[in-house]
């Protein structure tokens, strides 16, 4: 009953997402049937340090990386500190437990080129319901970042065709303004046209599957990977990179740091500076190009 109430915590006092809920309850299921299988008992409020410890090290030899594993904790902090804060248990049993350091990989974005190639053509999305979708979903990721949630919960009447924008309800239900150029305002109306044709029902979410239902995580994920891989031998294929490369080709191109913190719905610019990588990369090229003395060293080495 616990982990139910804590969940209803996080919808109606935190204004978590749904996405974020779920991810909480899968963390608590899985650490209960753990621990009901260590004491016959499903209720994790009882669990000691111990129970914790052994959780940890069962999820260690399986191979999972440090940021799942760090997630699970932090779920299970969560869960803890909001028992604290009921009274029903006096100690948390992961007071002391720490994260697991992570080594942050640099996650390559798309290139410009790429991603120019995939809209440019002709020939890669389907002319029919389904390639008109397809099409407008992978532009719609990489013209306003969203994030895949964002995407999936979009409305028809989110879109203000008059002023050129879109309304996004992101973490926590905070909304933003995302502006929008004419040639995706054009393609929203090619789609919303070709939608109407293709159902008759009248739904407020703007995109569905091929059976009028609402569109979910891995069929949004695999239309992105499916697309990527045509113009793309990059290992990651996925909605966040699109939004990775929606800020570091933003950047790249002179955009003020706060300005793509607001695109992309952060709030704090520490979140948004994960994603300077790349136009770090391209200043170190401008300066090795253009400042006078690095120039004149190069030139001496060539003579």
């Amino acid at each position: 009953m616990s982990i139910v109430k804590f969940l209803e915590y996080l919808e109606f006092e935190k204004n978590y997402s749904p996405q974020t809920i779920l991810n909480y309850k899968l963390d608590l299921d899985e650490f209960q049937k753990f621990y009901q299988i260590e004491t016959s008992d499903s209720n994790i409020h009882k669990a000691s340090k111990i129970h914790l410890r052994s959780y940890l090290m069962k999820l260690s030899g399986e191979s999972l990386s440090e940021r799942s594993i760090n997630r699970k904790i932090s779920s299970l902090k969560s869960y803890y500190k909001y028992l604290l804060k009921i009274e029903q248990i006096k100690i948390s049993p992961v007071s002391g437990i720490k994260t697991i350091k992570q080594y942050n990989k640099v996650q390559l974005p798309f290139s410009e080129d790429e991603l120019n190639s995939l809209f440019a053509s002709e020939e890669i999305f389907p002319n029919s319901f389904g390639g008109v979708r397809d099409k407008l979903i992978m532009d719609l990721f990489y013209q306003t970042g969203m994030r895949r949630n964002e995407l999936i919960q979009l409305k028809i009447s989110d879109i203000n065709f008059s002023d050129k924008n879109i309304k996004v309800l992101g973490k926590r239900n905070k909304e933003r303004i995302i502006p929008l150029n004419d040639d995706l305002l054009n393609l929203l109306k090619t789609y919303i046209y070709s939608r109407l044709i293709q159902f008759s029902d009248s739904q407020e979410l703007l995109f569905l599957t091929p059976k009028g239902k609402p569109l979910y995580d891995k069929f949004v994920y695999n239309i992105v990977n499916h697309y990527l891989s045509v113009v793309s031998t990059k290992h990651k294929k996925s909605p966040h990179m699109l939004r990775h490369s929606f800020a570091t080709h933003l950047l790249n191109r002179g955009a003020e740091l706060n300005a793509v913190k607001e695109l992309l719905g952060h709030s704090s610019l520490s979140a948004t500076q994960v994603y300077t990588h790349g136009s770090i990369e391209q200043l170190k090229n401008v300066f090795n190009d253009a400042h006078p003395r690095v120039a004149k060293k190069r030139n001496d080495y060539d003579n």
